[in-house]
Formats: structure tokens, C-alpha cells, sequence
């Protein structure tokens, strides 16, 4: 084994050869689809901004999918800077796009393609690639293999009416990438017909010629006619409850042109249907869009109800109990929206929240104080799913209180009993500690402090696990007892439905996040198997930006360096001067008021909260690596992996 380590050690990935050597950083790799939805994104970013009105998808005999539009066609000329065929940049190249500069002229002001990495990643996962590109009367022709150009741009011989334009791709994904090399058909559908639904007008096409099947979408009146077609119109407690905002040069809180659509049906019986989606993006994970559409429902529902004085004594309404009937389609426009991860299925913009929520209370108020009967109607409902809920919570109180165990004393429970609701947070010291006990909402959410770093359990026996203090209490906190993968668990005892890790977002912090993550792995695997087991995501940054014009007092908060510097990018776009914004760094949690961690960290509808789950490595994948990096014999292992990975790693020095 070669134990050298010098400047002939470090590699430049060049070009594509990132997303060859890792391409699930770039895209889902359980099968092809999505990096066929990147170019069939594209096509619809141009009928967003108005220049398609047809976008057609071919399934060939070979396993080939084309995707052509009625666009402007991607430009065909060369690149001022790099004196390369635009085209050829946009496949070829990570990070060139038309999407970037969000200014008013420019080629896109709203697009869900943000980081110039869409097309190319389809690309670099394909075996083969053509383009045909329709403009100024010409059509244009350029191929690639596994990311590489095979035969260069040149204009066809083909005769073309002037007036034709648009763009035909044809990808052959490259099967040795994927799962599973087939594309399901049925979200394949799915995708085409959500185009459909929010480009009123545009039609949709799908041919799949292995079995003969068409389809074409086409929804005149977008949204509302595609939640009805899903409905039952007779379980409906009240007409659809439709709105839609879209600001302009007067609005002092959003760029113009930004704004919402939305339609929402409560219904007694029958399926419940959700899908949110940011600039024509599917957003399957939800995000903060979702957030602001549950936190502008329930605000609304709770002051027609408190106002008319319809809530029973004793009941206590959530939002849950508004949404739990609520069927809707969402459709934000953002400027500059901010999503997890490059395959953006969760909006993490948290300005959504606000914009969202603010306009649907105001929209809905207005309706059920329109038409009282209406709101009444809605108000028995979401009463009824209160009353079941607090029923149901009773019932698992009963049967848990004659087991409960002593708690341990720097414990700060929550009150409520429902479990699926309740929170704990395992945190990191002990000023943190204070912080979050007094950011908090004590109606579902606990803190359980932790001094100093937990130990190192992978290769302590279960029965020794309590000799020590800190594991001691987390055990005892949850209600869980250690076990091992494939035990059978009882997990009728478990006081928290999340327990969610909350450390500094620095080296010590990621230090403790594995030493956490390791006790679950190695004695609470059913936790992890499960979904109990979370990541809080506190903020690196924080940008103050003082009061500008009809913009109120900002403070923006920032992950992490990446989305700092796109923060910045996005202020100096509006103008704002670099002196007049000041950026702090958290050196860690106790440095962050109870206001902050709240709306940073904690808060529901704002805070980034990751589930731990085995991802690609699966169960045994997972196993081996903890025993490489926290075993105690694995020294040689470790200094090996580190050799091979250690160019990666962003280091906070």
C-alpha cells in the first residue's frame, strides 16, 4: 500500500468528471428521470418566460427520450469570453447557464434552473446526446459520448421555414449510473401533466412508442381544473378556495414578479391531494412554501373561529388539524430561490414563508368573513379532527403512565402527550442549552443539554453503555432502550416522535454530531430505521442589512460560505451598497440569542432539520464505514481513506 503523499497526490477533476466519478451529488441515481427532467425543465423555463407553447417527449424503441419545444432555441453562436459554441458550453461545461443574471432584459427573470448544472449532468450520465437546435431560418446539429463532443455544432442541409425555432434533445442515459436503467413511466406522466397544470395553455405531449401510447395535457384554466379532475366535487366542504398574487414595482418586500398561486379544498372523504412546486420545480419534499401555506390556513381558520366564538372549552386547535383535510396546489415565483441539494425536490428560502403566509391568511379571512356559512362549515371540520386528535392522544397517555421512568434532572420536557408531535433536542452545552430552553416552544418541544463530547460507543458493550452520565440520560429521555440491528423493538415506550441533534455549525460541532450519530447507529438502530432520528441545521453567517428605500431592517441568515456569497451576490443585484451590510459569524450556539436560535433552528415553518437515514451505503455499507472511522484497531484504515478522501473535505480553519 502506498503510503506517499505529495503534490502528485492531489487530482483536478476537469470538465464533467465530477459528476462521472459522483454523480449523486448532482442527481438521483435510483433511475434515469431525473436527469431527463433537467432538459424538460428547460423547455418549460421557456414557455414560463412565454416563448413555448408545446413541450413534446418521445420514448424511442432503443431506450432513447426526446424532448423537443417551440422555445427560441439555445444559442448557437460563440461565446464572447471563451470563443466556444455556446451550445457546446451549456452541455459540456458545470456551472454555464442563462439563468444566473436575474435582471430585467436578461434571457430568464424566473427559472427553476439556477445552478448551470442541470443539462450538462444529463450529459455527462448519457452514453450518447444530440441537440438540434431551430433558429433564424437554419437548423443546427451537435453530438456527444459519455460528455464528450463527437461530431462538432454545424448547420444541417435541411431547408427550414423562417418562422421555426425551438430545441429537439435526444439522450441516451448511461445505464452503469443507475439503479435501475428504466425510466417509471408513471411519474415520467406525472411530470409532463404538473407542466401542463401550471402553464395554462401549454400543451403537454408524451408518445411512448414501445407500446404505442399517447398522451397529450392541456388545462385552459390550470390549477383549479386539475385539483377538480382529482376531487370528488361532493366531499367538498366549500368551494375551491383560489388566489393568486404577483408583486410589482410598488411592493417593498418582493422583486417584481414575484409572487403565488394557489388553490385549496378541504374534503370529508375521499384522497388528499399536495403538490407545491417553485418555478414550474416540483418540490416533492415540501419546503418553506409549504410552511407558509399551513402557517396562512391555520391563522386564518383560528381567527374566524376565535371571532365567532366557535371553539369549544378544553380544545386547543393546531395547525394540523386545519391541514389534515386540505387538499391544494402551490405554485411559488421566486426570483432567487434557494433549494436542498442540486435535485431541488425542498424549497429553503425562508422569505417564502413570510410572502406565502401573509397573502393566503389575508385572502382566506376575507372568504370565510365573506360568507360566514362557509366558514362555518370548515370550522366543524377542522373542530372534529381536534376532538379525534386529543382523543387519540388520550388513549396512548393511559396506556404509557404506569411505566414511566425517573427523568433525568436537566431535562426541560414539553407539554403536550401526542408523541408524534412532541421534539427533543439533544444539545450542545450548556449556554446553548439556555438559548434553546428559552427560543423553544414548550408546547412540543424539550432540550436536553449534553456536557462535553459523548463518548465513543461503537465498541462498548450494551450493558456498560450506563456507566456513563450522558448516555445514560439520552436513553432514559427517549424511552427507548439499547438493542441491535434486527432486534425486535418495542417502541410503544418512545416519548419523542423527532429527537433531533442540534450542535455548532464548526469542527467540534460536526465532531459531536458523529459521536450522537454513532450511539443511534450502534444501540438505537430502530430509531434511525424508523425516521426519529434528525440533524438541526443551525446557520454559519448572519447578514444585517440596514433599512433601504420601502425595504424594512433584513437580517439574513446563511448556512454556510456557498449560500453567504450567494446572499451577497443577490443584494448587490438590488442595488444595495457593499458598506452598508455587515456580516457576523457564529462562532457557536451560545453565541445566538433565544430570537435567533428560534428562527433559525428551531422554528418549523424556517429551520433546515435533516432525517439521518443509511442512504446509498444501505445497512452494511453503513457498518463498515463507522467500523473504518470510529474503531479502534481501523488506525491504518483511517490513514489510508484519508489519503484517498481527504482532498474533499472543506476544512474550517
Amino acid at each position: 500500500m502506498s503510503t506517499s503523499y505529495d503534490e502528485h497526490s492531489i487530482q483536478v477533476l476537469k470538465g464533467l468528471e465530477p459528476v462521472r466519478q459522483r454523480p449523486g451529488m448532482y442527481t438521483r441515481t435510483t433511475n434515469p428521470l431525473h436527469i431527463i427532467q433537467e432538459v424538460i425543465d428547460n423547455a418549460a423555463d421557456e414557455a414560463l418566460a412565454r416563448h413555448a407553447r408545446t413541450i413534446s417527449v418521445r420514448m424511442h424503441e432503443d431506450n432513447s427520450i426526446s424532448i423537443q419545444d417551440d422555445g427560441r432555441g439555445i444559442p448557437v453562436g460563440l461565446h464572447p469570453e471563451e470563443q466556444v459554441p455556446v451550445i457546446e458550453l451549456v452541455f459540456t461545461r458545470l456551472h454555464a447557464g442563462g439563468k444566473f443574471d436575474k435582471q430585467a432584459g436578461q434571457a430568464y427573470a424566473f427559472s427553476g434552473g439556477l445552478h448551470g448544472v442541470g443539462v450538462s449532468v444529463t450529459n455527462a450520465l448519457s452514453t450518447r446526446l444530440e441537440c438540434t437546435v431551430w433558429r433564424d431560418g437554419q437548423e443546427h446539429h451537435i453530438a456527444f459520448e459519455n460528455g464528450a463532443v463527437v461530431t462538432p455544432l454545424h448547420v444541417t442541409e435541411r431547408r427550414v421555414g423562417k418562422r421555426r425555432q425551438g430545441t429537439l434533445v435526444r439522450v441516451w442515459p448511461d445505464p452503469q449510473f443507475f439503479d435501475n436503467a428504466a425510466i417509471p413511466l408513471a411519474e415520467l406522466k406525472q411530470v409532463l401533466r404538473s407542466k401542463a397544470v401550471l402553464l395554462e395553455g401549454i400543451t403537454a405531449q408524451l408518445h411512448h412508442e414501445p407500446t404505442k401510447e399517447q398522451h397529450s395535457w392541456q388545462y385552459e384554466q390550470g390549477m383549479p381544473d386539475y385539483l377538480c379532475e382529482r376531487l370528488n366535487e361532493e366531499d367538498l366542504v366549500m368551494p375551491l378556495f383560489i388566489g393568486s398574487y404577483e408583486a410589482d414595482d410598488e411592493d417593498p418586500n418582493n422583486a417584481p414578479g414575484e409572487g403565488v398561486d394557489w388553490v385549496v379544498a378541504w374534503s370529508t372523504e375521499g384522497p388528499v391531494v399536495r403538490e407545491s412546486f417553485v418555478n414550474l420545480i416540483a418540490t416533492p419534499a415540501g419546503g418553506t412554501h409549504e410552511a407558509g401555506l399551513r402557517d396562512g390556513l391555520y391563522q386564518a381558520v383560528k381567527s374566524f373561529i376565535e371571532l365567532h366564538s366557535l371553539m369549544p372549552k378544553g380544545v386547543r386547535l393546531l395547525a394540523e388539524d386545519v391541514f389534515a383535510r386540505a387538499s391544494f396546489i402551490l405554485s411559488a415565483k421566486m426570483l432567487d430561490p434557494q433549494f436542498q441539494g442540486q435535485i431541488k425536490d425542498r424549497l429553503t428560502s425562508r422569505d417564502a414563508v413570510r410572502m406565502v403566509s401573509h397573502l393566503v391568511r389575508h385572502a382566506l379571512e376575507l372568504r370565510l368573513n365573506a360568507d360566514v356559512d362557509e366558514g362555518r362549515r370548515l370550522a366543524e371540520l377542522v373542530i372534529e379532527h381536534a376532538h379525534a386528535r386529543i382523543r387519540s392522544s388520550q388513549r396512548v397517555t393511559r396506556r404509557r403512565r404506569s411505566s414511566v421512568a425517573v427523568l433525568p434532572g436537566k431535562l426541560t420536557d414539553c407539554e403536550t402527550d401526542e408523541v408524534e408531535r412532541r421534539e427533543l433536542f439533544l444539545v450542545e452545552g450548556d449556554s446553548a442549552g439556555g438559548s434553546a430552553k428559552m427560543g423553544r416552544d414548550k408546547t412540543f418541544q424539550a432540550i436536553l443539554p449534553l456536557r462535553g463530547k459523548v463518548l465513543n460507543s461503537w465498541e462498548v458493550q450494551a450493558e456498560r453503555l450506563f456507566a456513563n452520565q450522558e448516555i445514560h440520560d439520552i436513553s432514559v429521555a427517549i424511552g427507548v432502550d439499547p438493542h441491535k440491528l434486527g432486534d425486535e423493538v418495542d417502541l410503544s415506550a418512545l416519548r419523542y416522535g423527532r429527537i433531533c441533534i442540534l450542535s455548532d455549525a464548526d469542527v467540534d460541532g460536526a465532531h459531536i454530531q458523529v459521536l450522537l450519530l454513532t450511539l443511534f447507529f450502534r444501540h438505537f438502530p430502530a430509531l434511525i430505521q424508523a425516521g426519529h432520528i434528525y440533524i438541526a441545521r443551525p446557520p454559519l453567517f448572519r447578514v444585517d442589512v440596514p433599512a433601504i428605500g420601502k425595504r424594512p431592517v433584513r437580517k439574513l441568515y446563511c448556512l454556510d460560505e456557498g449560500e453567504l456569497e450567494a446572499t451577497l451576490e443577490k443584494l448587490r443585484k438590488e442595488g444595495v451598497n457593499e458598506n452598508r451590510w455587515s456580516v457576523s459569524r457564529f462562532k457557536g450556539l451560545g453565541e445566538m440569542s433565544a430570537e435567533q436560535l428560534w428562527e433559525t433552528t428551531m422554528n418549523p415553518d424556517t429551520r433546515r432539520l435533516q432525517r439521518v437515514d443509511f442512504g446509498g451505503f444501505g445497512v452494511e455499507g453503513t457498518t463498515e464505514m463507522f467500523t473504518m472511522l470510529m474503531g479502534r484497531g481501523e488506525a491504518a484504515q483511517r490513514r489510508s481513506w484519508l489519503e484517498q478522501k481527504g482532498n474533499l473535505a472543506e476544512v474550517d480553519l
